[in-house]
């Protein structure tokens, strides 16, 4: 019985160790999924608290995973353990009989599970961390100084997903990273056939939220914000594109997309999730980038899922003159994890990806 007690600490605690550190390398992301969570379980009160979640949840299963393998007080993580897996296998278990969520993002992104191997793979975690709770008497730690083991440990996992935020993740595993050609990753396989898909957009207006489709949604009336979006699988295809929402729309509604990819010169795409929540500090940066396009060295185009005339009082509120094109918010949030972020394009290959923090 040692032996399997101890062969499950390990298995356990690397678990959830490898788990939180691939999170933390992109918290904004977990928190996209938890707020696609809250809004199919009608939770949508805890959307505005979701990246606070994520970040906590994340130091937790890499703090517990150090605790299980070092044994530092497992009266305490070993109950905590338990109560975490048995939510994780509700949601998976959820996910998987629902139907409403693909993927839970145990993982993140950089490891896809369907819902089914996430729900077999929780349900084997629940077993093995039972038997921990009940020996957990018998778990003694394996030196002294293990409660400085899961300090540093508590310290590194806030500093790690502190840094990914202020700039951005460090592996980059969404179909936006550097070196990705976007038209190529928006084709289909060969014979492939696409899932399809009904979008519901979710708007605000004096704090009532209302769903439009994509055919009435108000992306040109100011008085309605941008919620969120909701894709609801129609018919089941055998494949997809790995970028299937990069569509670029002027003022005029116009798809401009291919002129950008196509564009010889060298591209900078500023994309800006919301431009009432953008960051600061990068004015300086953007105002040269722009001053080379004034000489035709190259092209800028700033992103964004802002109506027209928040656009517009953007641009004039940092003294920018490049054009600016619409996108789905969504698929900001996937090309770039900060508000802003600037993206590199030549001939639609993304060549340098940088958090405004960073810009060059």
């Amino acid at each position: 019985m040692k032996i399997i007690l101890n062969l499950f600490r390990i298995l356990v605690g690397v678990l959830f160790i490898f788990s939180g550190l691939i999170k933390a390398n992109d918290p904004l992301g977990l928190s996209y999924k938890m707020d696609e969570f809250f809004e199919v379980l009608h939770l949508t009160f805890l959307s505005p608290y979701s990246l606070v979640f994520s970040v906590v949840m994340n130091v937790f299963e890499i703090v517990a995973g150090v605790a299980v393998l070092v044994g530092y007080r497992m009266r305490i993580f070993s109950i905590l353990l338990l109560l975490l897996i048995a939510f994780f296998t509700f949601l998976t278990g959820y996910a998987l009989f629902s139907g409403t969520i693909r993927e839970c993002g145990c993982f993140g992104d950089c490891i896809k599970l369907t819902a089914t191997q996430t729900f077999w793979k929780d349900i084997a975690l629940f077993v093995m961390i039972l038997l921990i709770v009940v020996k957990r008497n018998d778990i003694k730690p394996l030196f002294k100084g293990t409660g400085i083991i899961v300090l540093l440990a508590t310290v590194f996992s806030f500093g790690l997903q502190w840094y990914t935020l202020r700039h951005l993740p460090f592996f980059d595993c969404l179909p936006f990273k550097v070196g990705n050609n976007i038209p190529e990753k928006m084709k289909l396989p060969p014979g492939a056939t696409p899932d399809v898909y009904q979008m519901t957009f979710i708007y605000e207006k004096d704090g009532v939220k209302k769903e439009f489709t994509d055919k009435d949604y108000p992306w040109n009336d100011s008085t309605w914000v941008f919620v969120d979006r909701i894709d609801k699988l129609v018919k089941k295809g055998n494949a997809e594109p790995a970028i299937k929402d990069f569509i670029l729309t002027d003022a005029d509604g116009s798809n401009q997309t291919q002129s950008v990819l196509e564009e010889p010169k060298p591209v900078y795409l500023f994309l800006v999730l919301n431009t009432d929540k953008a960051g600061s500090g990068w004015d300086d940066k953007l105002k040269a980038l722009q001053a080379r396009q004034q000489k035709g060295e190259i092209e800028v185009f700033g992103v964004s899922a802002s109506t027209k005339e928040q656009i517009e009082a953007f641009k004039q509120q940092h003294g920018l003159s490049f054009q600016f094109f619409q996108m789905d918010g969504v698929a900001i949030k996937t090309a770039g994890r900060s508000n802003p972020t600037l993206m590199l394009l030549e001939k639609g290959t993304i060549i340098g990806k940088w958090s405004y923090h960073d810009i060059p």
